[in-house]
């Protein structure tokens, strides 16, 4: 698969970017753990072409996260992934509370089916009380990108989590997209955690905008490179 066991016990380790608000002006929020990964899906579909959703549901169980940001995840888009509402099949398989960001939405094949849908999903353990789906910048056919944000009860603790994925093709629109991701969340109320894949790594210029919000979750509990891909 993309993403093995150990980049998903790693959460932020790869194209992630980072735990918790920096900012000290934030009130102190309970201690209160909570174990967060990031999966880039792929539609289901692993390394050797076959799509297998009970696999992505295994490698999600063996990691253990309280809560998962995913990418690449079909919701009734095309024959590639039998046309399934993913989110919605991994969140029953897994008993959690699921919600899904559509950045692509298209007409149905035929009348009375569902749109076509594509983008990202947030999967988590906790009760999910609100969700916001924001529309980045992009430039030319480039393909939209979006963030995702749920707030979610931790045990009488709210926080926001946010999930992504950033251009793969150019820096300059990644930067504009992170700088917005920064707009957005730099005067959160919660706790923040971002997670996505971003198509970078966390040195680069183009995620410069997040530097001065968040904490690179790698550098304080990870060990080796982190990178997944």
């Amino acid at each position: 698969m993309r993403s093995t066991v150990s980049a998903l016990l790693a959460a932020v380790a790869l194209l992630a970017i980072a735990v918790g608000p920096a900012s000290a002006a934030r009130p102190q929020a309970p201690d209160r753990e909570l174990s967060v990964a990031t999966y880039n899906i792929h539609h289901g579909e692993g390394v050797d072409d076959q799509l297998d959703l009970e696999r992505i549901a295994l490698e999600i169980e063996r990691g253990g996260a309280d809560v998962v940001g995913l990418q690449e995840v079909d919701r009734h888009w095309s024959s590639r992934s039998d046309f399934v509402d993913q989110a919605a099949w991994l969140a029953k398989r897994l008993g959690m509370h699921v919600a899904y960001a559509a950045n692509l939405d298209l007409d149905p094949p035929a009348e009375g089916r569902p749109r076509r849908q594509y983008g990202t999903a947030v999967l988590s353990r906790f009760p999910i009380a609100s969700e916001r789906n924001t529309l980045l910048p992009r430039t030319g056919k480039n393909e939209q990108r979006g963030l995702l944000e749920v707030v979610i009860n931790v045990r009488g603790v709210r926080v926001r989590f946010a999930n992504t994925h950033l251009q793969h093709n150019s820096a300059s629109e990644r930067r504009a997209q992170a700088q917005r991701i920064a707009e957005l969340l730099g005067d959160a109320k919660e706790p923040t955690v971002l997670v996505g894949d971003l198509n970078a790594r966390p040195d680069a210029p183009d995620l410069a905008p997040l530097w001065p919000i968040f904490i690179d979750a790698w550098t304080r509990g990870g060990e080796g490179p982190g990178y997944t891909f």
